[in-house]
């Protein structure tokens, strides 16, 4: 079974904010979750992006696949060049 990392939505009808969660691929949007990565509320000014990097990058290196929302996401707050420097240096050793 694949892990993914992405969106879960959340807050009121015109006022959604969201959590980036990582879990089961086949599992819906909405279902179990294994870890709350943080969070993204896109009616801030500016929008407001919280995460937890170490985790992110824990389950990034052990296969986690984002969705290519998370992805943008984890690119904004910088996640995934930390994982592109992590992947160079353990080559080069």
């Amino acid at each position: 079974m694949s892990v993914k990392i992405k969106l879960r939505r959340m807050g009121a009808k015109a006022h959604p904010f969201y959590r980036l969660v990582v879990g089961d691929a086949p599992v819906a949007v909405g279902g179990k979750v294994l870890e709350t990565l943080g969070t993204y509320d896109p009616h801030g000014d500016p929008p407001v992006l919280s995460v937890q990097a170490e985790r992110a990058l824990h389950w990034l290196q052990r296969g986690a696949e984002p969705t290519d929302s998370a992805r943008q996401l984890l690119r904004r707050a910088g996640i995934m060049r930390q994982l592109a420097e992590l992947k160079a240096a353990g080559k080069g050793q």
